[in-house]
């Protein structure tokens, strides 16, 4: 993606300001491959490579979808907060300007840090890798439950409902009158939530497979709120690729259950009946929303695909799942994919 020469005078203006290009000659500038709500760049500065990511208002989709900048500063307070955890986890934070909404981290070269979802695309369907993300995930909610100091440092519910609960399940709901109270009851229980730190974006394509294991990217939509949702958001990634790259389906089908496993035996802050509950109802919501939602997924292309998977989201909104192994039970045995 190219960007403008006045974004690029933003750019220069926030590094500057954040005391990453002082004395040096003008930043190299090199736009990255990145999500819809921000402007992602590398920037050589000397002997320095690092990034920059600034939000942006409106983001890049064909419905109209504003949110707050702001989201830029939980981005990094996210980053921080899992740092503390385990440094590997994250990249570094460089240095944030509030006057753009921007912030530097580290570059981490895609030779040794590929996207998982690069490799998903290829058929490096991994379970290690899989199990690694549900292992780490569980663990940052784990550490983080119950805790009234990062609920309060984290109370972005407005955000999050801009971010995701608006354009996922609200505009579902708008295009489904049959499963539209579904949908709203668990929009609002959704937002009402608060129980442990919640990332919001944990897709395949916001985590990168290190040397070192998964690192998590693109925390814009951090709360505090409810952890079924991040673990449902990254289980549905792992479904509807199954249907994208379906010679690789039974590798995505244990890769789902062993995150599913190595997750779990981190929940410790609600029986784990009641927490899968959750799960499977947030799962079905979310196959739908990739397919009605404001953000669908650019893969699923043929309407046939499109058109089961919304019948299944709305068959398993209807009559929920008790857990999210049944779900995935109940799809595996559709005939539609063999």
């Amino acid at each position: 993606m190219e960007i403008s020469d006045a974004e690029r005078a933003v750019l220069h203006d926030a590094i500057d300001r954040m005391g990453l290009g002082r004395g040096r000659q003008s930043p190299q500038l090199t736009p990255l491959v990145g999500g819809v709500s921000s402007v992602i760049v590398r920037v050589d500065s000397g002997e320095s490579r690092f990034c920059v990511k600034r939000a942006l208002p409106q983001l890049r989709v064909a419905a109209v979808w504003h949110a707050p900048v702001e989201r830029n500063q939980a981005e990094v307070a996210w980053i921080q907060r899992v740092s503390a955890i385990d440094p590997a986890w994250v990249p570094r934070v460089l240095g944030q300007d509030l006057a753009t909404q921007s912030f530097a981290m580290q570059y981490l070269p895609e030779e040794d840090y590929p996207v998982w979802k690069g490799q998903l695309r290829d058929g490096q369907v991994d379970g290690n890798t899989a199990e690694a993300v549900g292992d780490r995930l569980g663990r940052i909610h784990a550490v983080t439950a119950n805790r009234a100091d990062v609920a309060e440092a984290f109370a972005n519910q407005d955000q999050f409902y801009a971010l995701r609960l608006d354009p996922y399940f609200v505009a579902a709901s708008q295009r489904h009158a049959s499963v539209a109270p579904v949908l709203m009851a668990l929009v609002d229980r959704t937002h009402q939530m608060r129980r442990a730190l919640v990332h919001g974006d944990v897709s395949p394509k916001n985590i990168l497979v290190g040397p070192n294991g998964p690192v998590f990217l693109d925390a814009e939509c951090a709360v505090y709120g409810d952890p079924a949702f991040d673990l449902a958001f990254c289980l549905n990634h792992l479904l509807l690729k199954s249907v994208w790259q379906p010679e690789y389906r039974s590798q995505f089908f244990l890769s789902f259950t062993r995150l599913m496993q190595a997750y779990a035996a981190h929940v410790a802050w609600e029986p784990l009946e009641q927490f899968h509950g959750r799960v499977a109802e947030l799962l079905a919501a979310m196959l739908l929303a990739r397919v009605d939602g404001k953000s669908p997924v650019e893969y699923l292309t043929d309407p046939r695909d499109q058109e089961r998977v919304r019948a299944f989201a709305i068959a398993h909104l209807l009559r929920p799942s008790a857990s999210p192994s049944d779900l995935l039970l109940d799809w595996s045995n559709n005939a539609w994919l063999t």
